[in-house]
């Protein structure tokens, strides 16, 4: 039955099948079975069905959704951004790090705790759980909430509860790559 057919029934077609032939699921396939393989680090015939099957399993249940390169760039552009963004992250880690290890060394401990609201333009779910966690990861500040394009993020020193400025302080720098690795 064609699509444009069920349509005038006022129907929609069910969605293709994932399986193995979508590419995110091979791409999740060959990361799951990289992985056993390595893990058990072994080349038996057992280990290498086991993997297959289990591998296999997995990638057809949960091929669409299980898979952070679900909507991964995997031009050169996209992994050159992956590399800049774990960079990126190094850099910022240290940085709040010494930053928040001299404050607490301040007998007058000068915080001033908020909750500012920040917008994200990104648009895949992966892409946005990274900004989450990286800004949860850096000291000093962690990401509360997610409602649509805006996060809560707890900033322990805040610099400014103005929208664009909190933005453009906490976000912007991940935001950045994040673009390129999902955009």
């Amino acid at each position: 039955m064609s699509d444009t057919h069920l349509a005038d029934k006022g129907q929609t077609a069910p969605p293709p099948l994932d399986g193995l032939s979508g590419g995110v699921s091979l791409r999740l396939f060959a990361t799951l079975f990289l992985f056993w393989v390595l893990l058990n680090a072994s080349l038996s015939f057992a280990t290498i069905l086991s993997g297959l099957v289990v591998a296999g399993v997995i990638s057809a249940a949960f091929g669409r959704h299980l898979s952070f390169l679900s909507g991964f760039n995997l031009a050169p552009a996209g992994i050159f951004a992956a590399f800049q963004f774990i960079g990126y992250f190094l850099k910022e880690l240290v940085k709040a790090n010494l930053s928040l290890a001299a404050l607490v060394m301040k007998p007058s401990l000068p915080i001033s705790p908020a909750i500012v609201k920040v917008r994200t333009t990104l648009t895949d779910p992966v892409a946005r759980l990274l900004l989450a966690n990286a800004i949860t990861l850096t000291p000093g500040t962690l990401t509360c909430e997610i409602k649509g394009e805006f996060l809560y993020i707890h900033w322990v020193v805040t610099k400014s509860t103005d929208l664009d400025e909190a933005t453009q302080e906490i976000v912007a720098g991940f935001e950045r790559y994040l673009e390129v690795m999902y955009g």
